[in-house]
C-alpha cells in the first residue's frame, strides 16, 4: 500500500497518461462552418483580446509574458497577522521543432512576513524559486493539449526563516482542454529536498501540489476564473493539506500595443495547517511581449 508521500508522484504520473491519451485520440469529423465577414476595428480587437485571455490561461500557452502575482494573506502565524507574497513568474517558450515547444515557467517570490515571536521571522526577504520545463505539443488534439517535465527549487533564500537552504526537484505535468468560451485543466507538481535533514528544524520537505483551472470568456476579454492551489506538505506536523475554495475574474486589453492582463481573486482556506493563513487576496498583471 502506497504512504501518503508517494500520492504526489502518482497524482502527477496519472496526469501525465490522461494527457497522453487525450493527445492520441483520433480527431472527431470535422464540421463545415458558415462563412462569415471577417472582422474590422473595434470588433476584431475585441476578439483579439479575447484570443489572447484564452492562450494567457493555458499554462503551456505559446506567450512571452510577465506574470506579476501579489497574494495577500490574511489570518497568517501564531498571531493571525497579515503575510504578503510578490511572485515574479516569466514564462519563456522554445520552439523545439515544428510539433514541439519548450515552455519554461519561473516563480520568484518575495515574502513580507508578520511577528512569528517567539518563532524567529524577517520582516522581508526572497524565498526559493521555482523553475519548470514543459515539453509540449504545439498543436492541440481535440481541444487537448498536455505538457511534461522537471520542476526544481532552487535555494534562493534570503534568511532560512523563508524556507529551506537545500536544492530540490520533482516531476511536474499540466491537461488543459480548450473549447468555445472555455478553458480548464489541471496542474500538479511533486518536489523533494535533495537531501537535508528532516524534523521540527530540519531543511528537508516533501510537497505535493495540484492546480485544477477553468475559466469561461465573455466578449471584449472578459472573463472569470477559479485557479486554487491545493497543497500537501508531508512532513508537516499536524494538518498537512491547505485546500482553498474561492475564484474571481479578470479582463485582457491593451495599453497603446501592449497587451495586458488583469485578474483578482480571492480564496478561503477551508483545510489549513495550524499557522496557515484563513483566506487570501491574489491579485495578478499580466504583461505579454
Amino acid at each position: 500500500m502506497k504512504t501518503p508521500r508517494h500520492l504526489g508522484l502518482l497524482a502527477v504520473v496519472w496526469l501525465a497518461f490522461c494527457a497522453l491519451m487525450a493527445s492520441a485520440a483520433p480527431s472527431g469529423a470535422q464540421t463545415v462552418q458558415p462563412a462569415r465577414e471577417p472582422l474590422v476595428g473595434d470588433d476584431a480587437k475585441a476578439e483579439s483580446d479575447s484570443e489572447l485571455a484564452r492562450q494567457l490561461q493555458n499554462p503551456v500557452g505559446d506567450l512571452i509574458s510577465l506574470p506579476i502575482q501579489n497574494n495577500v494573506n490574511f489570518g497568517y502565524g501564531p498571531h493571525s497577522g497579515t503575510q504578503n507574497v510578490l511572485q515574479l513568474q516569466p514564462v519563456v517558450p522554445f520552439h523545439i521543432t515544428d510539433d514541439w515547444n519548450l515552455i519554461t515557467r519561473t516563480v520568484i517570490p518575495v515574502v513580507w512576513n508578520p511577528d512569528s515571536s517567539p518563532a524567529p521571522t524577517v520582516p522581508v526577504g526572497t524565498a526559493p524559486t521555482q523553475f519548470t520545463a514543459f515539453l509540449s505539443p504545439k498543436h492541440p488534439v481535440n481541444g487537448f493539449v498536455w505538457g511534461a517535465g522537471p520542476i526544481l527549487q532552487i535555494p534562493t533564500l534570503s534568511s532560512t526563516t523563508l524556507g529551506s537552504s537545500v536544492w530540490g526537484g520533482g516531476p511536474s505535468a499540466v491537461v488543459v482542454w480548450s473549447g468555445g468560451p472555455w478553458v480548464a485543466g489541471a496542474l500538479a507538481n511533486a518536489v523533494w529536498s535533495l537531501g537535508g535533514t528532516r524534523g521540527v528544524a530540519g531543511n528537508s520537505y516533501e510537497t505535493f501540489l495540484v492546480n485544477p483551472f477553468a475559466a469561461y470568456n465573455f466578449d471584449d476579454g472578459w472573463y472569470v476564473t477559479t485557479a486554487p492551489n491545493i497543497i500537501a506538505n508531508w512532513q508537516a506536523t499536524g494538518t498537512k493539506w491547505t485546500v482553498p475554495l474561492g475564484g474571481g475574474g479578470g479582463r485582457t486589453f491593451r495599453i497603446g500595443s501592449l497587451p495586458v492582463d488583469l485578474a483578482v481573486s480571492a480564496y478561503y482556506n477551508v483545510v489549513r495547517p495550524e499557522f496557515g493563513p484563513r483566506w487570501q487576496l491574489s491579485t495578478a498583471l499580466t504583461f505579454v511581449f
